[in-house]
This record gives C-alpha cells, structure tokens and sequence, in this order.
C-alpha cells in the first residue's frame, strides 16, 4: 500500500533530488514558454471583453460570449489532444497547438474585415482549441520531464510563468487594442447625425488586428523552432506496461470527478472575476478604461505573489486545507465587494487574486493522484474544466443586466467558492479512500 508522506517530510526530502532536467533543459524551457503563451492569451480577451462591448455596441451578456467561445474550445480539445498525443507524442502535439493557435489569431484579420461579432467568436474558438491542446501537453510533460520526486516542484515552477504572460496580455490589449475613446451618449448621437459613428466602430474594431496577427507570425516561428528540437522519450505515468487506461476505469475515482467540478467552479471564478473587473471599476470608482486595465494587472501581480508566499507557507500547511481556508477568505472579500461596492471593493476583488494561486495546481495535484494507467486520461478531463471559464462569465453578465449592478454579478462566484472550500476540506479523505480500495484490488 502506498504511504502518505506529511508535507514537511515532502518538502525536505524534495531538495535532495535536482528539479530540472539537466540533460534536456533546453526542450525543458521552450515548453515552459507555452505557460506564458496562453497566459498572456487568455488574459488578452479580457480586454477583447471591453473592446468588442464598445465596437459592437453588446450588453454584458453578449460581450461575455468572448470567454464563451474561449473556453468551449477547452470543452471540445483537451480529448482529442490527449488520443493524438498518445499516438504521436508530447512534440507533435505542442507543434499542432501552436499552430491552431496561429490559425486562430490569424482570422481576426477577414473577421474584422467582416465586421461582424460571430466571426471573431469562431477565431476564438480556434484560438481556445489551441490553448487546451497544449495545456493538455505541457503539464505532463513538465511533470514527467525530469525526476518523480521534484514533478510538483517543475509543474510548479512553470505554472509561475502563467502569471507574467497574463500581465503582459493585459498591458498589450490596453496599450496596443484599448483607444482609450470613451465617448458620451450626447457625442455618440452628434456622430451619428453626423454620419462618422461608423466609422469610428469599424476604427475600434480594427484595432485588434495589428496586435492579433504579430502574434499569429510569432507564434508560427515559435512552433517552427520546437520543430527542430530532439525531444526526450517520456515514460508513461506508469511502468513497464503496455495498458495506457481506459475512460470507463475513471468511473471508479470518485475524488477524480469531484477534483473536476471543482476546478470547473473555480476556473469558473476566476475568469469571471478578471474579465468583468474593468466594469466593475468603471462603475464603482469612475476610472477610464486604461486605468481599469491597469488595475486589472494588479489581480496578476496578486496571483503571482500568492503562489510564491503560498508555496513556501505549504512547508507547514497542507494544501489541500489550505485551498479551503483561501476559498472561504474569498466569500468573505467578494461578500464585501457585492455589499459595499467602490474603491475598497474593487481591492478587495484584487486581494481575491492572491487566495485564487493555489486553486488549480493544487486541484488537479489531487485530482491525477493513484490514477495510475488512467492518468493522461484524467489530466484530459480536468484540463477541460477550464470551460468553467467559459460558464461563469456569461452567468455574470446576465445577473448584471438585469439588476443593473456588476457588483450583484459577482454574487455568482459565492457558490463556485463554496464548492472550492467543501473539495479542499473533503477531497484529501476521498483521494485516500479512492487509493486504499484500489490498492486492495
């Protein structure tokens, strides 16, 4: 029967084996850069949130569709990703992502030509296809790409890349797609009778093309350059066997499919949190859009801090409750940006950040563990509750159309919190129990 080490012996233990694979670091760094990749490329809609809502003149809900059409792309292609790569390998499958990924920022240039909301919504689409397909690759080959011991420390090591590439998303799409025109409603109908409303929308439409296809020819480069660098053989999850899992053995992990909703709420949350943030300021503090999205960078610099502090506080505090402590901490700040929305409510949506690191590297831990030949299998599926992303934003969008407040919209993301606290108190006992009745079959 399999141990349970504490997480003190864990973490001194860990130092003793190297993290990094000295042998093949470069294939090592060039698949960490992905983690910025579609970092900064999820964080990049939220701004995409604010432009197309201006550009196409959407009520909230209907800008939301944005991370809609984003995260239905992780819905369909995180299985799909996971078969071919079983069949070709970790390499074949980062050089197709990325170059779905290419494909996908490339057609907003006709969609913008088009100047139409659907087309952009299918670019989208491919665009999330392309992130799910290489977060189904990266993580495991992060993971696997080096000793057993230290997999947690190198998964975590790129996960803070995540981070940055985020922030730089952000700082891009405002500088780069963000006007910074925030016309009147008595300007917008002098340019109407004036005949240049038009116009002006096609301008603000436009805007995103330059950025979106610099990123399509270096993202082409990108994948070009990982073309031409030897991979090492990763072994499978488990060794010295020809059986690779079977998705009906998964019915059998009930702490799997409960890792599973919970990511999905919290992915849920998280992106709903971020992509409505600048309305929420705009709103309740009365900045401009460009100060918003500055601010907006702070819940990443807070993201980024926490999984620092939170990484070395795990030497003495087990992630799992702590996950639940965090979540609970979140009810009670979005409980006060909900009921006292302003400025301090707007911080403390930011502080929500820092308590969201943990969140998913410590779900999906929990979720994969005593997997066994099922792991690349399950890793699939928890890959694709990062559609929750795609769920909650538009769930958010709606509750504020119709009360006309952002801050009751984020009322929705009380409950994905509270799913997030329930796993990180239960889910350890249910993995345990899950690994023991396996280990006596």
């Amino acid at each position: 029967m399999q141990t349970h080490a504490t997480p003190n012996k864990r973490f001194a233990d860990a130092p003793r084996t190297p993290v990094f694979p000295v042998r093949h670091i470069l294939p090592f760094v060039l698949v960490t850069v992905l983690f910025f990749i579609w970092g900064m490329s999820n964080n990049l809609t939220d701004i995409l949130v604010q432009q197309f809502k201006k550009s196409f003149e959407l009520s909230p809900l209907q800008a939301q569709l944005v991370k809609t059409a984003v995260f239905f792309g992780y819905a369909c292609m995180p299985i799909p990703a996971a078969l071919f790569m079983r069949r070709w390998g970790y390499k074949a499958g980062i050089i197709a992502g990325l170059c779905i990924f290419s494909t996908g920022t490339l057609l907003f240039w006709p969609a913008a030509a088009i100047g139409q909301y659907t087309p952009f919504l299918i670019a989208l689409f491919f665009v999330g296809c392309a992130s799910a397909t290489l977060e189904t690759a990266a993580n495991p080959f992060i993971a696997q790409c080096g000793p057993v011991e230290t997999s947690e420390q190198r998964l975590n090591f790129a996960l803070c890349l995540n981070a940055p590439g985020s922030i730089a998303g952000i700082i891009i799409g405002a500088y780069f797609i963000l006007s910074g025109i925030e016309n009147s409603p008595a300007k917008v109908e002098l340019m109407r009778a004036a005949g240049t409303y038009a116009a002006y929308l096609h301008m603000e439409i436009m805007r995103v093309v330059p950025t979106y296809i610099v990123i399509s020819a270096v993202i082409l480069l990108y994948a070009m350059l990982i073309g031409l660098i030897r991979f090492p053989a990763i072994q499978r999850e488990h060794e010295g066997g020809g059986d690779q899992g079977r998705f009906t053995e998964l019915f059998g992990y009930p702490h799997l499919w409960a890792a599973i909703f919970a990511e999905f709420c919290y992915c849920g949350a998280q992106f709903a949190t971020w992509s409505a943030y600048i309305f929420y300021m705009k709103q309740y503090t009365g900045v401009d859009e460009r100060t918003a999205a500055l601010f907006l960078t702070g819940n990443l610099v807070a993201m980024t801090l926490g999984r620092f502090v939170s990484t070395w506080l795990m030497h003495w505090i087990d992630p799992a409750r702590m996950t639940a402590m965090y979540a609970l901490i979140n009810i009670v700040l979005l409980t006060y940006s909900i009921v006292l929305p302003g400025f301090v409510g707007a911080m403390a949506i930011l502080v929500s950040s820092f308590f969201m690191s943990i969140m998913f590297p410590t779900i999906f831990a929990m979720g994969i563990k005593g997997l066994g030949p099922n792991t690349k299998l399950g890793s699939s599926f928890l890959v694709m509750s990062v559609a929750g992303g795609g769920v909650f934003p538009p769930l958010l969008g709606f509750v504020a159309k119709r009360t006309g407040s952002y801050a009751l919209g984020y009322a929705v993301l009380l409950a994905a919190y509270i799913v997030v606290a329930l796993y990180g108190y239960y889910g350890r006992r249910m993995q345990i129990a899950d690994e023991v009745r396996h280990s006596a079959h």
